[in-house]
């Protein structure tokens, strides 16, 4: 695959480091854990959207565009990452904002990612959940090319076959990362949910002919639909590629048992699985991705789901900063401990 071919703005820190976790691993007395610290993308606290961001944003300015408009939730990765890009290259960008919690929290609805959009320089409005988002995206972005506005729109999650492409390349620099340290990697496992990312690692793992499986454990949508979101986008993507038919149906795979009562609102177990990573490798997660990926990671261990033998590489999709709109979920305040408690 060459992706050269595609316009690209090569702003993430990449490679991003592919790292054991040794003591989760002792912790949980399960298989081999290691780490791709896609949080470490090196842009706004970092995150998974960065590598999508570098193709989009590239195609953004190609197109002449002067100002870029995107859809997230409250808490969006994805958007505090497009206002940092824009920022970066010098273009407006205006943010959309679903309210799919229903959340009174101000921290969440004023603090974390909400305010790194605004400090990026974004202008922002927001919307009541349940709506089709992608259709009210189309609408702002009409009424600014009314306005005179060159507008290039970005789907929620950048999750379009050029999106995609970053992380058909990632999967590419996983396995030579692999192959340099001589790791065996015998799964893959991250949170998936507006598809790109699983979409984009699919593409690439199967045209190279890795033989890696690839889990995605979901934060939204139920597993029908989960997967078939993903493959529609692969498919896409691969033909964009120039490499069509090489992601079959069964190549896609998501559990989507550990959703909970909804997206963006964490439940026990992701709570534990931020609280593991915190306290086990200095790592933090996040309440909405890679927090509920981690829970699934996790209770499938404890399951036996993997043989101990095995070698199990868990993509780190970013998000932190949301921790700082999640707070009182912790139940930390006035806890009142001491060390020599």
């Amino acid at each position: 695959m060459h992706f050269s071919r595609f316009p690209r703005l090569p702003i993430a820190h990449l490679p991003t480091a592919l790292e054991p976790m040794q003591r989760l691993t002792q912790a949980l007395e399960g298989p081999q854990l290691w780490i791709k610290r896609d949080d470490c993308t090196g842009l706004s606290t970092g995150g998974n959207k960065t590598r999508k961001l570098e193709f989009l944003m590239a195609e953004a300015k190609e197109q002449g565009a002067d100002i870029v408009v995107t859809q997230g939730a409250t808490q969006s990765n994805h958007a505090r990452q497009t206002a940092a890009f824009a920022a970066r290259i010098g273009m407006d960008c205006h943010i959309l904002l679903e309210d799919r919690t229903q959340s009174n929290d101000p921290n969440y609805k004023y603090n974390g990612n909400v305010f790194l959009d605004y400090l990026h320089g974004a202008t922002a409005e927001t919307r009541p959940g349940g709506l089709d988002m992608n259709a009210e995206l189309e609408a702002v972005a009409e009424d600014l090319r009314a306005k005179g506005r060159t507008v290039y729109a970005i789907p929620g999650g950048g999750s379009n076959p050029t999106g995609a492409l970053g992380y058909a390349n990632c999967a590419m620099e996983l396995v030579a990362q692999a192959n340099n340290q001589g790791l065996r990697i015998d799964r893959i496992v991250h949170a998936t949910g507006s598809a790109g990312t699983q979409a984009g690692l699919i593409v690439g793992l199967k045209a190279i002919n890795a033989n890696i499986p690839l889990l995605g454990i979901g934060v939204r949508a139920p597993k029908p639909k989960q997967e078939e979101n993903v493959y529609k986008l692969a498919v896409a993507t691969a033909e964009k590629l120039g490499c069509p038919g090489v992601v079959a149906r069964e190549d896609v795979v998501a559990n989507t048992d550990y959703v909970g009562e909804g997206y963006g609102i964490p439940t026990p177990e992701c709570i534990e699985a931020i609280e593991l990573f915190a306290r086990h490798e200095g790592i933090l997660l996040d309440p909405v991705y890679s927090g509920k990926g981690a829970a699934g990671l996790i209770d499938l261990i404890r399951k036996g789901a993997f043989d101990r033998s095995e070698n199990i590489v868990f993509i780190h999709t970013g998000g932190s900063a949301a921790l700082f709109g999640y707070t009182n979920a912790f139940g930390y305040e006035g806890a009142g401990k001491t060390a020599a408690e």
